[in-house]
Protein backbone atom coordinates (compact mmCIF):
# COMPACT_ATOMS: atom_id res chain seq x y z
CA UNK A 1 0.00 0.00 0.00
CA UNK A 2 1.35 3.43 -0.90
CA UNK A 3 1.15 6.21 1.60
CA UNK A 4 -1.22 8.04 -0.76
CA UNK A 5 -3.92 5.55 0.29
CA UNK A 6 -3.64 6.64 3.93
CA UNK A 7 -6.19 9.26 5.03
CA UNK A 8 -3.82 10.92 7.51
CA UNK A 9 -0.77 13.00 6.53
CA UNK A 10 2.21 11.01 7.83
CA UNK A 11 5.06 13.04 9.27
CA UNK A 12 8.52 12.60 10.73
CA UNK A 13 10.48 14.76 13.13
CA UNK A 14 13.52 16.49 11.62
CA UNK A 15 15.68 15.33 14.54
CA UNK A 16 15.68 11.86 12.99
CA UNK A 17 17.92 13.42 10.34
CA UNK A 18 19.81 16.34 11.87
CA UNK A 19 20.39 18.10 15.17
CA UNK A 20 20.50 21.65 13.82
CA UNK A 21 18.68 23.72 11.22
CA UNK A 22 21.55 24.84 9.01
CA UNK A 23 20.81 24.96 5.27
CA UNK A 24 22.62 21.68 4.76
CA UNK A 25 20.75 19.98 7.59
CA UNK A 26 17.38 21.25 6.39
CA UNK A 27 18.12 20.08 2.85
CA UNK A 28 19.04 16.64 4.17
CA UNK A 29 15.95 16.42 6.36
CA UNK A 30 13.67 17.47 3.50
CA UNK A 31 15.15 15.10 0.91
CA UNK A 32 15.31 12.11 3.26
CA UNK A 33 11.76 12.73 4.49
CA UNK A 34 10.44 12.71 0.93
CA UNK A 35 12.52 9.65 0.00
CA UNK A 36 11.09 7.70 2.95
CA UNK A 37 7.56 8.40 1.70
CA UNK A 38 6.37 10.84 4.34
CA UNK A 39 3.99 13.73 3.63
CA UNK A 40 5.07 16.12 6.38
CA UNK A 41 8.26 17.30 8.07
CA UNK A 42 8.08 18.55 11.63
CA UNK A 43 10.65 21.23 12.38
CA UNK A 44 11.56 21.99 15.97
CA UNK A 45 12.18 25.72 16.36
CA UNK A 46 14.67 25.30 19.21
CA UNK A 47 17.38 26.39 16.73
CA UNK A 48 15.33 29.20 15.21
CA UNK A 49 18.16 31.74 15.28
CA UNK A 50 20.10 29.57 12.81
CA UNK A 51 17.16 28.68 10.56
CA UNK A 52 17.08 30.27 7.09
CA UNK A 53 13.30 30.39 6.90
CA UNK A 54 13.06 31.39 3.22
CA UNK A 55 15.45 28.64 2.18
CA UNK A 56 13.62 26.05 4.27
CA UNK A 57 10.23 27.09 2.88
CA UNK A 58 11.47 26.76 -0.70
CA UNK A 59 13.06 23.37 -0.04
CA UNK A 60 9.95 22.01 1.67
CA UNK A 61 7.67 23.29 -1.09
CA UNK A 62 9.92 21.93 -3.86
CA UNK A 63 9.77 18.48 -2.28
CA UNK A 64 5.98 18.60 -2.13
CA UNK A 65 5.96 18.27 1.66
CA UNK A 66 3.83 19.87 4.34
CA UNK A 67 5.48 21.37 7.41
CA UNK A 68 4.49 21.58 11.06
CA UNK A 69 6.49 23.46 13.69
CA UNK A 70 7.01 22.70 17.35
CA UNK A 71 8.88 23.99 20.37
CA UNK A 72 9.03 24.24 24.12
CA UNK A 73 10.24 27.22 26.14
CA UNK A 74 13.20 27.88 28.42
CA UNK A 75 13.05 28.56 32.15
CA UNK A 76 14.12 32.17 31.57
CA UNK A 77 11.33 32.55 28.98
CA UNK A 78 8.52 30.61 30.65
CA UNK A 79 4.96 31.84 30.13
CA UNK A 80 3.80 29.84 33.17
CA UNK A 81 6.15 31.76 35.47
CA UNK A 82 4.95 34.13 38.19
CA UNK A 83 7.58 36.64 37.00
CA UNK A 84 6.12 39.07 34.45
CA UNK A 85 9.51 39.72 32.82
CA UNK A 86 10.05 35.98 32.28
CA UNK A 87 6.52 35.63 30.90
CA UNK A 88 7.12 38.53 28.50
CA UNK A 89 10.28 36.88 27.15
CA UNK A 90 8.35 33.67 26.62
CA UNK A 91 5.57 35.49 24.80
CA UNK A 92 8.07 37.13 22.46
CA UNK A 93 9.62 33.74 21.74
CA UNK A 94 6.22 32.28 20.91
CA UNK A 95 5.37 35.23 18.67
CA UNK A 96 8.65 34.88 16.78
CA UNK A 97 8.06 31.15 16.40
CA UNK A 98 4.52 31.73 15.15
CA UNK A 99 5.82 34.14 12.52
CA UNK A 100 8.40 31.55 11.45
CA UNK A 101 5.68 28.90 11.17
CA UNK A 102 3.64 31.16 8.93
CA UNK A 103 6.68 32.08 6.81
CA UNK A 104 7.49 28.38 6.38
CA UNK A 105 4.00 27.76 5.04
CA UNK A 106 2.91 25.79 8.11
CA UNK A 107 -0.61 25.66 9.51
CA UNK A 108 0.25 23.92 12.81
CA UNK A 109 2.40 25.31 15.62
CA UNK A 110 2.49 22.90 18.54
CA UNK A 111 4.46 21.65 21.53
CA UNK A 112 4.82 22.67 25.16
CA UNK A 113 3.81 26.21 24.27
CA UNK A 114 2.54 26.76 27.80
CA UNK A 115 5.75 26.23 29.83
CA UNK A 116 9.46 25.61 29.88
CA UNK A 117 10.63 22.19 28.71
CA UNK A 118 12.28 20.63 31.73
CA UNK A 119 11.81 19.32 35.24
CA UNK A 120 10.21 21.75 37.66
CA UNK A 121 10.85 21.68 41.39
CA UNK A 122 7.33 22.76 42.36
CA UNK A 123 3.77 22.52 41.01
CA UNK A 124 2.59 25.31 38.73
CA UNK A 125 0.98 28.15 40.67
CA UNK A 126 -2.48 29.50 39.96
CA UNK A 127 -0.95 32.78 38.87
CA UNK A 128 1.56 31.03 36.61
CA UNK A 129 -1.13 28.97 34.91
CA UNK A 130 -3.26 32.08 34.43
CA UNK A 131 -0.27 33.78 32.78
CA UNK A 132 0.06 30.87 30.35
CA UNK A 133 -3.65 31.03 29.55
CA UNK A 134 -3.46 34.77 28.80
CA UNK A 135 -0.38 34.45 26.61
CA UNK A 136 -1.74 31.56 24.54
CA UNK A 137 -5.10 33.29 24.16
CA UNK A 138 -3.32 36.27 22.60
CA UNK A 139 -1.13 33.98 20.52
CA UNK A 140 -4.20 32.11 19.26
CA UNK A 141 -5.74 35.38 18.10
CA UNK A 142 -2.62 36.17 16.10
CA UNK A 143 -2.46 32.62 14.77
CA UNK A 144 -6.08 32.67 13.64
CA UNK A 145 -5.35 35.64 11.41
CA UNK A 146 -2.69 33.55 9.66
CA UNK A 147 -4.71 30.35 9.37
CA UNK A 148 -2.59 28.57 12.00
CA UNK A 149 -3.81 26.13 14.64
CA UNK A 150 -1.99 25.93 17.98
CA UNK A 151 -1.39 22.57 19.62
CA UNK A 152 -1.12 21.90 23.34
CA UNK A 153 1.18 18.89 23.51
CA UNK A 154 0.56 16.74 26.56
CA UNK A 155 4.02 16.10 28.06
CA UNK A 156 5.19 14.02 30.99
CA UNK A 157 5.93 15.23 34.52
CA UNK A 158 9.68 15.45 33.89
CA UNK A 159 9.21 17.96 31.06
CA UNK A 160 6.43 20.21 32.38
CA UNK A 161 4.27 20.78 35.45
CA UNK A 162 1.36 22.36 33.56
CA UNK A 163 -0.18 19.70 31.27
CA UNK A 164 0.55 16.02 31.96
CA UNK A 165 -2.70 14.39 30.84
CA UNK A 166 -5.22 14.75 28.05
CA UNK A 167 -7.82 15.88 30.55
CA UNK A 168 -5.53 18.68 31.75
CA UNK A 169 -4.96 19.74 28.14
CA UNK A 170 -8.70 19.90 27.52
CA UNK A 171 -9.12 22.03 30.64
CA UNK A 172 -6.35 24.39 29.54
CA UNK A 173 -7.86 24.65 26.05
CA UNK A 174 -11.26 25.39 27.60
CA UNK A 175 -9.76 28.18 29.69
CA UNK A 176 -7.99 29.65 26.65
CA UNK A 177 -11.30 29.50 24.79
CA UNK A 178 -10.05 29.75 21.19
CA UNK A 179 -11.37 27.64 18.32
CA UNK A 180 -7.89 27.27 16.82
CA UNK A 181 -6.35 25.66 19.92
CA UNK A 182 -6.30 21.85 19.80
CA UNK A 183 -4.89 18.96 21.80
CA UNK A 184 -1.72 17.16 20.73
CA UNK A 185 -1.27 13.60 22.04
CA UNK A 186 2.05 11.75 22.11
CA UNK A 187 2.22 8.03 22.86
CA UNK A 188 5.62 8.35 24.56
CA UNK A 189 4.25 10.81 27.12
CA UNK A 190 0.90 9.01 27.40
CA UNK A 191 2.75 5.84 28.41
CA UNK A 192 4.09 7.65 31.47
CA UNK A 193 1.03 9.63 32.54
CA UNK A 194 -2.20 8.06 31.26
CA UNK A 195 -3.96 4.91 32.47
CA UNK A 196 -3.92 3.55 28.93
CA UNK A 197 -3.51 4.74 25.33
CA UNK A 198 -7.19 4.44 24.38
CA UNK A 199 -9.46 6.38 26.71
CA UNK A 200 -7.60 9.70 26.36
CA UNK A 201 -8.06 9.55 22.59
CA UNK A 202 -11.76 8.90 22.98
CA UNK A 203 -12.10 11.69 25.55
CA UNK A 204 -10.31 14.27 23.39
CA UNK A 205 -12.27 13.20 20.31
CA UNK A 206 -12.73 15.85 17.66
CA UNK A 207 -10.47 18.23 19.58
CA UNK A 208 -7.46 16.08 18.72
CA UNK A 209 -5.45 17.96 16.11
CA UNK A 210 -1.96 16.43 16.08
CA UNK A 211 -0.41 13.11 17.05
CA UNK A 212 3.12 12.00 17.87
CA UNK A 213 3.76 8.29 17.70
CA UNK A 214 6.87 7.16 19.55
CA UNK A 215 7.84 4.04 21.46
CA UNK A 216 8.20 3.98 25.24
CA UNK A 217 12.00 4.26 24.78
CA UNK A 218 11.77 6.43 21.62
CA UNK A 219 13.28 3.69 19.45
CA UNK A 220 11.93 1.60 16.54
CA UNK A 221 8.12 1.36 16.50
CA UNK A 222 7.01 -2.05 17.68
CA UNK A 223 10.24 -2.72 19.56
CA UNK A 224 8.86 -1.50 22.89
CA UNK A 225 5.88 -2.39 25.05
CA UNK A 226 3.29 0.20 23.99
CA UNK A 227 -0.24 -0.81 23.00
CA UNK A 228 0.03 0.95 19.65
CA UNK A 229 -2.58 -1.38 18.18
CA UNK A 230 -5.13 -0.13 20.70
CA UNK A 231 -4.04 3.47 20.11
CA UNK A 232 -4.63 3.23 16.35
CA UNK A 233 -7.97 1.56 16.89
CA UNK A 234 -8.95 4.51 19.10
CA UNK A 235 -7.86 6.97 16.39
CA UNK A 236 -10.08 5.08 13.95
CA UNK A 237 -12.98 5.14 16.41
CA UNK A 238 -12.95 8.95 16.58
CA UNK A 239 -12.40 9.31 12.82
CA UNK A 240 -9.11 11.15 13.28
CA UNK A 241 -7.78 12.48 9.98
CA UNK A 242 -5.06 14.87 11.19
CA UNK A 243 -1.30 14.43 10.97
CA UNK A 244 0.42 11.46 12.56
CA UNK A 245 4.11 12.18 13.06
CA UNK A 246 6.79 9.70 14.02
CA UNK A 247 9.07 11.06 16.71
CA UNK A 248 12.28 9.33 17.78
CA UNK A 249 15.51 10.53 19.31
CA UNK A 250 18.95 8.98 19.65
CA UNK A 251 22.27 10.29 20.87
CA UNK A 252 23.46 9.47 17.35
CA UNK A 253 21.88 12.81 16.35
CA UNK A 254 22.52 15.54 18.89
CA UNK A 255 20.69 18.84 19.12
CA UNK A 256 22.68 20.87 21.67
CA UNK A 257 20.46 21.85 24.57
CA UNK A 258 17.34 20.06 23.38
CA UNK A 259 18.94 16.60 23.56
CA UNK A 260 19.92 17.29 27.17
CA UNK A 261 16.47 18.66 28.01
CA UNK A 262 14.91 15.45 26.65
CA UNK A 263 17.50 13.21 28.38
CA UNK A 264 18.71 11.57 25.16
CA UNK A 265 21.65 9.61 26.52
CA UNK A 266 21.58 6.39 24.48
CA UNK A 267 22.01 5.29 20.86
CA UNK A 268 18.60 3.72 20.30
CA UNK A 269 19.46 3.75 16.61
CA UNK A 270 22.32 4.93 14.44
CA UNK A 271 20.77 4.82 10.95
CA UNK A 272 17.97 7.39 10.62
CA UNK A 273 17.15 6.13 7.13
CA UNK A 274 16.40 2.58 8.22
CA UNK A 275 14.45 3.91 11.21
CA UNK A 276 12.34 6.21 9.03
CA UNK A 277 11.55 3.61 6.38
CA UNK A 278 10.51 1.15 9.06
CA UNK A 279 8.35 3.81 10.76
CA UNK A 280 6.58 4.65 7.51
CA UNK A 281 5.76 1.01 6.83
CA UNK A 282 4.60 0.58 10.42
CA UNK A 283 2.29 3.62 10.34
CA UNK A 284 0.72 2.68 7.00
CA UNK A 285 0.10 -0.86 8.20
CA UNK A 286 -1.25 0.27 11.58
CA UNK A 287 -3.73 2.63 9.93
CA UNK A 288 -4.79 -0.08 7.52
CA UNK A 289 -5.44 -2.80 10.05
CA UNK A 290 -7.10 -0.42 12.54
CA UNK A 291 -9.90 0.28 10.13
CA UNK A 292 -8.79 3.84 9.35
CA UNK A 293 -8.32 2.69 5.75
CA UNK A 294 -11.22 0.71 4.33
Amino acid sequence: MSHSAVPNPLGIHALVWAGDTSRESVDRAVSRTAQAGFDLLELSLHDLDNLDVAHARDAIAAAGLRVACSRGLAFDADVSSDDTAVVARGERLLETSLEATAALGGTIFTGALYSALGKYGLPVTGRGRANAVSVIRRLAERAAGQGITLGLEVCNRYETNVVNTAREALRLADDIGADNVMVHLDTYHMNIEEDDLIRPVLEVGERLGYVHVGENHRGFLGSGHLDLNGFFHALADIGYRGPITFESFSSAVVAPGLSNDLAIWRDLWTDGGALAEHAHRYLVTALSVSGSVR
